[in-house]
C-alpha cells in the first residue's frame, strides 16, 4: 500500500506595506487549502512569512526545509515557484531535495510539475525567471534613480527636514521640521556644542519619523555634514545639483563645516571677552591702560597699575558710558562737512550700483564657464580619459562652485 504524501503549505509576500499584497498571503493559503481539498492531499503544516526571496536566508522557509529533510513531509504547495525562491541558492536547495528525494512532489496552482528531468528541468526555468525578474527590477529601479539624480531630483525617501511630493515626486520642505534643520545650522554656527544642540532642538519639537523620539548628537553631527540642506545631492559619492528648495544658504553651510573642523583641533588661545572699553583709556593719575573685568554680572573697568603706585580704583561700565554720552552730546558736525559727506555718500551709491551689476554679468559668464566644465569633465569620462573617481572629484567640486555663484545671482 503506498503511503499518502504529507503536505507543508508555504505562502509569502514581499512587502509589510498595507498598501501592496495586503491579502496576498490570506489568498494564497485559501486557494492552496481548497487545491489540497479537492486534491485528497494531506496538510501537515502551513508556514506564512513577510520577506523577500531576493536573497536566501529567510528563517521561516529555511525552518520548512530542514523540516522537510527530517522527514516531517514529503511535499511543498505553494501558489508558484517564485514563492519559494528568487535567488538561485533557494531555488538549488530545492531542486537538490527533489534530486535526493527529499521532495517528493510539489504542487503549484499556476504550475504543473512532476519529479522526471524534464520537470526539474522547467523548475529551474521557472526559478531562472524568477531571479530574472527581480534582477531585472532592481536594475530598472536603479536606473530610475540615476535619471532622477541627473534631474536633480532626490531619488529615495525624503531626509529629515523634507517631505516626499506624491504629485511632483520631488521633495518638499517640512514645514516643522525644515525650521528645525534651518535652526540647528544657525546655532551650530554661532558656537553652540553637539550637546547643546541636542537638548535645544529636541526640546522644539525634533523627532524622527520612525522612532518619534529626540536625535542624538551623532544624528546631528550627520545632519550637519549633509549637503542636500544648501541643495547639493550627495549619492554614491558623487555630487548632483537638486532642484528642491534648500533650507540653509551655502555660506552658512560652509560656515558650519568651518566650525566643525576648528573644535577638531586644540584650542590653544585663551578666549578674550569683547569688552566695549578695553584698551580704549588710560589712567588720569599714573598713565598706565584701563582693563575690564567681570565680577558677579557686572562689567568694571580699573587701572592696570603697571606703571607704578596708583590710588585709582574700580568703576563700573555703566557709569563709564553715561560720562561718554554726556560729553557727546556737546558735539555737532559743521554744515559744510554734512553736505560733503552727502554728496560723497549719493557718490559710493551709484558706484555700489555699477560694482552689482559689474558682479552680476561676472557671475553669469562665471556659471556659463562652469556648465562647460561639466561638459566636458562628462565627456572625458564617457571617452574614459577619466576614471570614475577622477570623475566623482572633479565633479563634485564644479558642482559645488556652481551653486555657490547662483547664490550671487
Amino acid at each position: 500500500m503506498t503511503k499518502e504524501k504529507r503536505f507543508f503549505i508555504y505562502a509569502r509576500k514581499s512587502t509589510d506595506d498595507k498598501s501592496r499584497q495586503v491579502r496576498s498571503v490570506p489568498d494564497q493559503i485559501a486557494e492552496l487549502q481548497e487545491m489540497a481539498r479537492k486534491g485528497g492531499f494531506s496538510v501537515v503544516r502551513i508556514f506564512e512569512e513577510k520577506q523577500t526571496a531576493k536573497v536566501p536566508g529567510r528563517p521561516v522557509f529555511n525552518d520548512m526545509l530542514a523540516r522537510i529533510e527530517r522527514g516531517e513531509a514529503e511535499g511543498i504547495m505553494a501558489w508558484h515557484p517564485d514563492r519559494l525562491a528568487r535567488n538561485s541558492v533557494d531555488g538549488g536547495r530545492i531542486i537538490y531535495l527533489v534530486d535526493t528525494k527529499k521532495i517528493a512532489d510539489l504542487k503549484f496552482p499556476t504550475f504543473i510539475f512532476d519529479p522526471t528531468p524534464s520537470g526539474k528541468f522547467m523548475l529551474s526555468i521557472m526559478f531562472g525567471q524568477s531571479k530574472y525578474y527581480v534582477d531585472n527590477l532592481s536594475e530598472n529601479i536603479r536606473r530610475g534613480h540615476r535619471q532622477k539624480l541627473r534631474n536633480g531630483i532626490w531619488p529615495q525617501k525624503a531626509p529629515i527636514g523634507y517631505l516626499n511630493d506624491p504629485l511632483t515626486r520631488t521633495i518638499v520642505p517640512d514645514p516643522l521640521r525644515g525650521l528645525l534643520v534651518r535652526k540647528t545650522f544657525e546655532i551650530y554656527a554661532d558656537d553652540f556644542t553637539l550637546d547643546q544642540i541636542t537638548e535645544t532642538i529636541n526640546d522644539l519639537g525634533m523627532t524622527s519619523r520612525q522612532t518619534h523620539r529626540g536625535f542624538s548628537r551623532t544624528q546631528y553631527h550627520r545632519l550637519l555634514r549633509n549637503p542636500i540642506y544648501y541643495g547639493l545631492i550627495r549619492h554614491s559619492g558623487e555630487f548632483f545639483e537638486g532642484k528642491h528648495e534648500p533650507l540653509v544658504s551655502k555660506s552658512l553651510f560652509d560656515r558650519v563645516q568651518d566650525v566643525i573642523r576648528n573644535k577638531r583641533k586644540p584650542r590653544t588661545k585663551r578666549q578674550i571677552k569683547p569688552y566695549l572699553y578695553r584698551r580704549l583709556f588710560r589712567c588720569g593719575e599714573c598713565g598706565g591702560f584701563i582693563t575690564m573685568e567681570t565680577q558677579k554680572g557686572h562689567n568694571y573697568l580699573r587701572c592696570t597699575k603697571k606703571k607704578g603706585p596708583c590710588t585709582q580704583g574700580y568703576l563700573r561700565e555703566e557709569l563709564i558710558g553715561e560720562q561718554v554720552a554726556s560729553k557727546l552730546q556737546f558735539l555737532a558736525v559743521p554744515k559744510d562737512w554734512i553736505w560733503s559727506m552727502l554728496q560723497e555718500l549719493q557718490s559710493s551709491q551709484q558706484s555700489e550700483t555699477i560694482q552689482r551689476e559689474l558682479q552680476q554679468i561676472d557671475v553669469q559668464a562665471k556659471l556659463a564657464e562652469v556648465s562647460n566644465k561639466l561638459e566636458r569633465l562628462t565627456s572625458a569620462y564617457v571617452e574614459n580619459v577619466l576614471s570614475l573617481d577622477e570623475y566623482k572629484n572633479a565633479k563634485a567640486k564644479v558642482v559645488d562652485e556652481q551653486i555657490r555663484l547662483k547664490e550671487k545671482a
